[in-house]
């Protein structure tokens, strides 16, 4: 059983000694001996996130974004501009920024290190598996995958290359989601006394309104890779980025061939905290039910309305409802915690964690269940920052704060509640063996056939030699 002490000795023992310090680095971890010894860094999507990713990594002065990829030529010079401006504002007079189209080319670059993987959901498990085969350390946007079978498939390739991957799971960082690390350490603490339920708000989809039509494809842009494993279809912006724009919110969350909607959008986030206040980072509900509306008729296709309730060890219930106020609303014997994001954004076109209404982003029906800890209290792994995180953990040569195995367990939890919503009935999980057992009609939607070999990712990982 993976108890929350086990991962209260685990997360300390690996966030120990993450501190780095210039000038001290193992050659070992790094392609290249460059001569500031810093981390080189490639930036895989050049969208919304992946803008938002790079420009993050460009403040840290352990890394060095050396490198920009993207199906997109408009997107790929985006990136270059962005990194050559912000490096020649810092007083270089010279920089070289590699652009490529095709992320393979980029992994058979020697002097890289690390890459950001910032593209679509279904793209992830691919791309990330790619670089963990070609040696590169990863930080890796949430959903860790599209699916159940990929985030097997990669947490397989990152523990067999032993490089180092990071989620985008920001808010188990301190800055700026202070509310969640502190609803967690207060449960961990006892505060709400015996865990009894987790009510989870994720937000709603609506439909755009718009009917399906086809579109000409812009000129550069290599469609038929970025439809990668996904069925072939038709050219909508729509359904893919906007063409005007780098911040503006991409079609491609909310069409379910590309992304699954909320459950896999805001899920990630918030059932990866619901994992750690339970201490079930490495566990899963045992039972999920759902019910949920999707768009029909529409150039978009994830679930609206939805209903989940999955049943997680010592009887706890986590239920998920389009009602709900973003966040987590976690409830004790002794009271209930309430943690959101509150006003906090990642880009500018994310939705907040709440409305603004003025309402605290950490709140409980007791002020006394989240006044301040003692020195002696359980608390979680320190991480001020989750690519700084990311860039410390690739020098100590040990888990970051949101490790693979994690995040592939946040994501299982997410698509359970996904194919108990496609199904339309209670499914069964087991842990244990990362399947629905006898359910073959379950099962099936743990994986979908590639539509060509080489997005098939069991024959990549067979190729790597795993």
């Amino acid at each position: 059983m993976y108890t929350r002490r086990h991962f209260l000795q685990t997360t300390f023992g690996a966030s120990a000694g993450l501190i780095a310090v210039p000038g001290i680095f193992s050659g070992s971890l790094f392609a290249q001996d460059s001569p500031n010894k810093r981390i080189q860094v490639a930036q895989i999507g050049c969208g919304r996130m992946g803008l938002a990713d790079m420009e993050s990594i460009l403040s840290e002065k352990l890394a060095r974004v050396v490198a920009v990829c993207d199906l997109d030529p408009k997107r790929a010079a985006e990136g270059k501009r962005r990194i050559e401006g912000k490096y020649k504002k810092d007083g270089e007079s010279s920089v070289s920024v590699k652009v490529y189209s095709d992320y393979r080319e980029l992994l058979a670059d020697p002097t890289i290190d690390a890459v950001v993987v910032s593209l679509p959901d279904h793209w992830h498990g691919l791309a990330a598996s790619a670089a963990a085969i070609a040696g590169k350390h990863i930080y890796c946007q949430k959903p860790l995958t599209y699916n159940i079978q990929e985030s097997i498939a990669l947490r397989t390739a990152v523990r067999a290359k032993k490089v180092i991957l990071q989620t985008g799971s920001q808010q188990r960082s301190e800055n700026p989601f202070t509310a969640f690390r502190a609803a967690i350490e207060s449960v961990w603490n006892g505060r709400v006394g015996k865990l009894k339920s987790i009510q989870i708000g994720v937000g709603l989809d609506k439909a755009s309104g718009r009917k399906p039509q086809a579109m000409p494809i812009p000129a550069g842009f290599d469609f038929d890779t970025w439809l990668g494993s996904a069925p072939q279809q038709d050219y909508m912006e729509g359904r893919v980025h906007p063409q005007d724009s780098f911040g503006g919110r991409p079609g491609w969350i909310t069409t379910e061939d590309f992304g699954l909607g909320m459950i896999t959008n805001w899920g990630a986030h918030h059932l990866d905290i619901a994992h750690l206040v339970m201490g079930q980072q490495l566990g899963g509900p045992s039972t999920v039910e759902a019910k949920a509306g999707f768009m029909k008729d529409d150039q978009w296709t994830v679930h609206d309305t939805y209903h989940i309730e999955m049943l997680y060890p010592d009887d706890v219930k986590v239920v998920l409802d389009n009602k709900f106020e973003n966040g987590l609303k976690i409830e004790g014997e002794e009271g209930w915690i309430f943690c959101t994001r509150g006003a906090v954004k990642v880009t500018a076109s994310d939705g907040n964690g709440s409305k603004d209404d003025g309402k605290s982003a950490l709140r409980a029906s007791d002020p006394k269940l989240i006044s301040p800890l003692g020195a002696d209290a359980k608390r979680l792994a320190p991480s001020s920052n989750q690519y700084r995180n990311w860039l410390e953990a690739i020098v100590a040569n040990k888990d970051p704060i949101a490790p693979v195995d994690e995040a592939a367990r946040s994501v299982q939890a997410c698509c359970a509640g996904w194919i108990s919503m496609k199904l339309g009935r209670k499914v069964t999980w087991d842990v244990k063996t990362e399947s629905f057992g006898n359910d073959a009609e379950a099962n099936a939607f743990c994986s979908r056939k590639a539509r060509k070999a080489e997005f098939d990712i069991a024959a990549l990982l067979k190729s790597g030699g795993i």
